[in-house]
């Protein structure tokens, strides 16, 4: 039988669907002992299924659940859960469509902060589960002449993510997640976010203004010199020598290259 047989996946499909709609019909095939109505038994398997996934949101988007109450947070997962289904049997890989789902559900625009508290929780998650790579050394790049630096191209780390945020969703994912108090923060004050993992530890870092600019640069495959210039024409103070080691201690790549030099330099 083909690997995409329609007449195959078809009750599968359907089973799935139902088990995450109440309003579907017992699907095909769903029987009882001896023959008998399955729709209380589909019922109490559809509730733990649907309970098991709302919890797992939950876990993964603890500071979300703080900042909209626990039974907002669960209403607001099964509408989630309808729209977005599970896609992978890993259930750390489950929400990841959470925080643009944020974005457009209509219950949760007065908080305009949510969906990227969101992306920050999600970032967290990805980070904690990357490969095991060693980070960049300071070494790495004393070993390059000076007059090449400036062509120098990292490698960005898998462990490494950033989140640019319109709103202080920094500060309101640390401050949630370590149960502070939210009133001396300024939700308006915009704030780029950092999520590394050195030492084996997810941390979670607000950047300086040009900071975050600089990094995509860089990771997206511009030499220093290059990322240097474009951060610089939009942010006149931005101080180079800050970010270099910032993003050393960070362990936001794992190697750098320098064509000049036509050398690699890993940790």
């Amino acid at each position: 039988m083909p690997r995409n047989d329609p007449a195959r996946d078809a009750p599968q499909a359907d089973f799935a669907a139902a088990l995450l709609d109440p309003d579907l019909p017992l699907p095909k095939g769903v029987v009882g002992p001896a023959g008998k109505s399955a729709q209380r038994r589909f019922a109490v398997y559809r509730n733990n299924v649907t309970v098991s996934l709302i919890d797992s949101l939950a876990d993964i988007f603890p500071a979300v659940q703080r900042l909209v109450g626990p039974d907002f947070f669960r209403n607001m997962a099964r509408v989630y859960l309808t729209e977005e289904p599970p896609a992978s049997a890993v259930m750390f890989e489950y929400g990841s469509g959470f925080a643009a789902f944020l974005d457009r559900f209509e219950p949760v625009s007065k908080l305009p902060y949510l969906a990227d508290v969101a992306r920050l929780e999600r970032a967290w998650l990805d980070v904690f589960h990357s490969t095991d790579v060693e980070p960049l050394s300071p070494e790495a790049l004393g070993v390059i002449a000076p007059e090449n630096l400036g062509d120098v191209r990292f490698t960005p780390h898998p462990a490494a993510r950033i989140v640019r945020s319109r709103y202080a969703a920094v500060s309101i994912f640390s401050a949630s997640r370590e149960y502070r108090p939210l009133d001396r923060i300024r939700p308006l004050d915009p704030e780029d976010g950092l999520i590394t993992r050195p030492d084996f530890e997810v941390q979670v870092r607000t950047l300086p203004p040009g900071a975050a600019q600089f990094f995509e640069a860089l990771i997206t495959g511009e030499t220093l010199a290059g990322a240097a210039t474009i951060t610089v024409e939009r942010h006149p103070g931005f101080d180079l020598p800050a970010a270099i080691s910032a993003m050393l201690e960070a362990g936001v790549f794992s190697a750098c290259s320098c064509s000049q030099a036509q050398t690699e330099q890993i940790t």
